[in-house]
C-alpha cells in the first residue's frame, strides 16, 4: 500500500514549505488588492476572484517575518479554510510534489523562525528539507471569523 501525499511546495524568505493539495483551490498570479481600513496587519485586503470576494493575507507577517514584496514571482495561493476561501501571498510556487509519508517527521518547537503550532511535519526529502504547512492552522478561530467578515462586508 502506497503512503504518499501529493503537495504544493513554494518559498517564503528562501525556506521551502509545502501544503497538502487538498487545501488548495488554485494558484494566481497577484493582482490589484483593495485594502481595507481596521484589518489585522496580517490581512492585505481583497480581491475580487471569478466573481467571488477573497480575502488576501500576507503569509510572512503572519508567520512573523517582514511584509511581503511583490515580484513577478510572487503567488497566492487560494485555500480554503472552514469552508472560507482565503489568499495566501507567497514568494513563489515552484512544484508539486508526491512525498512520502515515512519521510515526514513530526516538527520541532521551532523551525526557521516559525512556530511548530502552524506545521503538520517537517519532510526529510535528499537534499532538501519541507515544513509542511497546515493551512487550517495559519488563522486562529477568531482571525478566521475576522477574515469571514471582511469577505461578507464588500
Amino acid at each position: 500500500m502506497e503512503a504518499f501525499s501529493k503537495f504544493i511546495v513554494f518559498r517564503v524568505n528562501e525556506q521551502e514549505y509545502a501544503a497538502d493539495i487538498q487545501q488548495v483551490v488554485s494558484i494566481e498570479k497577484v493582482q490589484e488588492v483593495v485594502q481595507l481600513p481596521q484589518t489585522p496587519d496580517f490581512i492585505k485586503g481583497v480581491i475580487n476572484l471569478r466573481g467571488s470576494i477573497t480575502p488576501i493575507l500576507d503569509l510572512k507577517q503572519r508567520l512573523g517575518m517582514q511584509e511581503a514584496t511583490y515580484t513577478d514571482q510572487t503567488r497566492i495561493l487560494i485555500a480554503s479554510m472552514e469552508n472560507v476561501q482565503v489568499g495566501l501571498v507567497v514568494d513563489v510556487a515552484t512544484d508539486v510534489l508526491d512525498i512520502d509519508n515515512s519521510v515526514v517527521e513530526p516538527a520541532p518547537d521551532m523551525v526557521g523562525g516559525v512556530s511548530s503550532k502552524y506545521l503538520k511535519g517537517v519532510a526529510k526529502l535528499e537534499n532538501r528539507l519541507l515544513l509542511l504547512l497546515d493551512l487550517e492552522r495559519v488563522l486562529s478561530f477568531e482571525e478566521l471569523h475576522e477574515v469571514q467578515q471582511v469577505a461578507q462586508e464588500d
